[in-house]
This record gives C-alpha cells, structure tokens and sequence, in this order.
C-alpha cells in the first residue's frame, strides 16, 4: 500500500491523506486531491508542488488543460544530464535568490521550453544549488521568474522537513495494520493533530516555524496539577522554562467548555 499527503504551503499543515492506494493508482491521486480542494474550498489549488515520481507526463497535461499552475523536478535521465553538460558557459544565467538563511543564494539557471504529451512547459535547469547533479524544474507557470521559481522550489524543503516531522514524532511509517481502514483512519488522525500544532504554534511566539515534537517537548509536556470538579478541569501548570510563552499566549485566560465532558469547563493557570 501507498500513502499521498499534500500540505498546505502557508498555513503549514497537512490537510489531505490517502493511505489506501496500491501501486499503480498513485498518478491519478492528484485529481483526487483537486476533487477534493475544490469541494472544500470552491476553487481549484492555486499552485502545486509535487514530487517527479508521482503523477505522469500525460497527467501533467490535464493540470495544464485545467489551468493549475504546477511545479515538479524532473527525474535526470542520461540524455538530459548530457544535454546539461554540452551546453556552454555563456548559456547559464545567475541569479541571486533572497533568501538570508539559505548558504547557496547565486545559482545559475537556463530555460528551454519542452514539449511533453502534446502540452509544452517551461524547463529550468538549475546549477550550483548545492547539488553536485544539476536541478531541472518542470512548469507550466507563464510568467513567474527564474528567482521565484526556484525560491518556490526550495521551499520544498520545509514539506520534506514536516514529513520527516511526520515519521519521528507522528509514526507514520509505523501505520500497520491487517485491516485498511485503520491505516487509512489513522492518516486522518496524523492530518488532524498535525493541524492542531500547527494551531498551536501560531498563539505561541517564537514557535511558528517550530517542528510538532519540540513544541510537544517544550509546550505540552510540562508539569501540572490537574483537579476535576462536577463543573470545570483545572490545569495548573508549575513553574518551567517555557511556561512564560504558555501565559503570554492568552490560553491561561481562555476558558473552553468541552461538551464530551458533560459540559465541563477546561480552566487553565499558572
């Protein structure tokens, strides 16, 4: 069995899984994750990044057919890495990328448009990105530039970072089941409490950026003394390193009323 997670690129959160596909089903996920986006949302997705692995050349014809702007690598065949090695220094542009964290910021790019399954695309290889092989970008976006395209594609990074967040502190490599349906439940699990940290990091200042397992290390996983009453769950936290970021967030003076609980209000303080 195959697993499919799409994230979301600005709020940070996975918001689509399947986790009951099998080999050979996998390039017409994506127009079940389109299906599913335009259900939720009333529009198609903006801009996909995806994997080179995971749709075909004549799947990336129907996004363009649909107007969906997308991106993808694409896999570096023998004879591409030959064309990449024939072309000559004055081919390549360089192009400073603004990005302050990032230790390779001036890589050189060249553009030939490409013809695949009857639809062309703009085809970027990319140099000096701190890959010894070079990076070729695969997209039908008309109009962005060479540094925004590839400022898009390292982005990438922070979803292989999330899934990566995924396997260590969410076990979603350890999804194993006789019985499909708990797999594919326990993927919706993973998507909702992935949305729930993601939730959370945004009240806690300093944690937006802030990976699922070190806010559980340093916001969930504290200490506190828990009294339950017929009217209210009293959480009171003792004193910890972090507990400072906990009260600035505002949650300490918001109480919740958890209907499962027969009506109980959820009180915290320090």
């Amino acid at each position: 069995m195959l697993a499919f997670l799409a994230q979301d690129a600005e709020e940070r959160a996975f918001c689509y899984s399947n986790a009951d596909m099998r080999k050979g089903e996998e390039a017409e996920e994506i127009f079940a994750f389109v299906k599913f986006w335009k259900k939720h949302h009333g529009t198609l997705p903006r801009h996909l990044v995806f994997d080179s692995r995971l749709t075909t050349y004549a799947h990336l014809a129907r996004l363009d057919a649909l107007g969906i702007v997308f991106m993808t690598l694409r896999r570096r065949s023998p004879s591409l890495l030959a064309e990449v090695d024939q072309l000559p220094a004055s081919a390549w542009r360089r192009v400073t990328l603004d990005v302050s964290a990032r230790k390779y910021k001036t890589p050189r790019v060249f553009e030939r448009p490409e013809t695949l399954a009857g639809a062309t695309f703009r085809q970027i290889f990319v140099r000096d990105l701190g890959h010894e092989e070079p990076t070729i970008l695969l997209t039908n976006d008309p109009h962005s530039t060479h540094v925004k395209l590839v400022t898009r594609y390292a982005q990438r990074m922070l979803i292989e970072n999330a899934l990566s967040d995924a396997v260590r502190f969410f076990h979603m490599d350890a999804l194993s089941s006789s019985v499909g349906l708990k797999v594919d439940f326990d993927m919706a699990l993973l998507v909702v409490a992935s949305g729930l940290y993601r939730l959370l990091a945004r009240r806690m200042r300093g944690y937006a950026d802030a990976q699922a397992r070190n806010i559980f290390r340093d916001l969930i996983d504290t200490p506190a003394d828990v009294s339950v009453s017929d009217a209210e769950v009293h959480v009171h936290f003792h004193r910890c390193a972090h507990l400072p970021i906990i009260i600035v967030s505002g949650l300490p003076d918001s109480p919740v009323k958890v209907h499962w609980w027969h009506n109980r209000t959820l009180l915290m303080s320090a």
